[in-house]
């Protein structure tokens, strides 16, 4: 049990961080996407990163 839940945690991080490295474009950010795209999970606490964030996923 406790592996599968590591697995599902796992991949819903690089998830994200795909989809914020392809959707980097469509955000108000202009460098920094390696460093902005592994730290989502702690980023999303400001509130300008998760309006980007948002951004970045849709399309």
């Amino acid at each position: 049990m406790g592996n599968l839940l590591l697995l599902v945690v796992v991949i819903v991080y690089l998830g994200g961080v795909w989809k914020f490295w392809t959707g980097f474009h469509r955000t108000n950010f202009s460098n920094g996407r390696p460093y902005l795209a592994l730290l989502w999970p702690v980023l999303m606490v400001n509130r300008s990163y998760r309006q980007n964030f948002q951004r970045a996923l849709k399309g």
